[in-house]
């Protein structure tokens, strides 16, 4: 197992500002839409640099010595956005599974943004990046335990690509799973990838976990989907990310 460093407490006024990592960043925020109902399910809180750079720019600088740092800036920051803008949907915050030693030691700081600023905790989702690899698969069942006790809801970002796809949701239930848009792009005209994602909705149905399609570009794709039942839908179909802000939704 990678060795986890600087697990000291860390206030949520000193996330605010960085952290103390040596660089800053904020956040912008893409919309999740059900087209059933045409309502906003919830903001996904996606991470930017301070003059807009993406979030691979950020990420880059982002190892295991500072990791932990990162990943509880990042929880604060967007709770404390959030607030600001006054958003009243579920917001969706990615975490880092290889930055969380201690479970309830390291919700300390969320909870008290959620306080500062006054944002409901049970409108937080926590999403796994299933891009990372996952050191250790009884750590993180014991994490999405915790947070679900808590409250919060919980899921696996970019299924179908990564490290671990069914096998990862064969140990750990979310309340969502969010397909990677590897198996969305251009599904309308691809059979195999209708009968992979036919499949999942399946799985996700008997096992009651909602699904999110996200990367949606195209009607055609969005038609596909919901005919398979899916409601959940993000991507540019809907609205680009807005830098600091909420975007207007198109196509609703």
């Amino acid at each position: 197992m990678t060795q986890r460093h600087d697990f000291q407490s860390i206030g949520c006024a000193e996330c605010t500002k960085g952290a103390g990592l040596g660089f800053d960043f904020t956040m912008a925020f893409q919309p999740i839409v059900n087209v059933t109902t045409k309502t906003i399910f919830a903001q996904e809180a996606l991470v930017r640099g301070m003059a807009e750079e993406p979030a691979g720019e950020i990420l880059a600088r982002v190892n295991n010595e500072n990791q932990y740092r990162f990943d509880q800036a990042c929880r604060v920051k967007a709770v404390q956005l959030s607030a600001k803008l006054n958003i009243k949907s579920y917001v969706s915050i990615n975490f880092l599974p290889n930055a969380v030693y201690r479970p309830e030691l390291c919700i300390r700081t969320t909870l008290e943004a959620a306080e500062t600023f006054g944002f409901p905790i049970d409108r937080i989702i926590f999403e796994i990046t299933e891009g990372e690899k996952i050191e250790d698969r009884a750590h993180l069942l014991e994490i999405i335990k915790y947070y679900q006790q808590e409250g919060f809801l919980t899921a696996i970002d970019d299924f179908g690509a990564g490290y671990s796809g069914l096998n990862l949701l064969a140990d750990i239930q979310t309340d969502l799973v969010k397909l990677d848009m590897g198996l969305i792009r251009h599904i309308d005209c691809n059979k195999n990838r209708q009968a992979i994602v036919k499949g999942i909705v399946q799985v996700c149905n008997e096992l009651k976990i909602q699904i999110i399609a996200e990367g949606i570009e195209t009607y055609e794709e969005l038609d596909v989907l919901q005919s398979f039942g899916i409601e959940l839908f993000q991507g540019y179909y809907f609205a680009k990310p807005k830098f600091q802000g909420l975007a207007v939704l198109e196509n609703l």
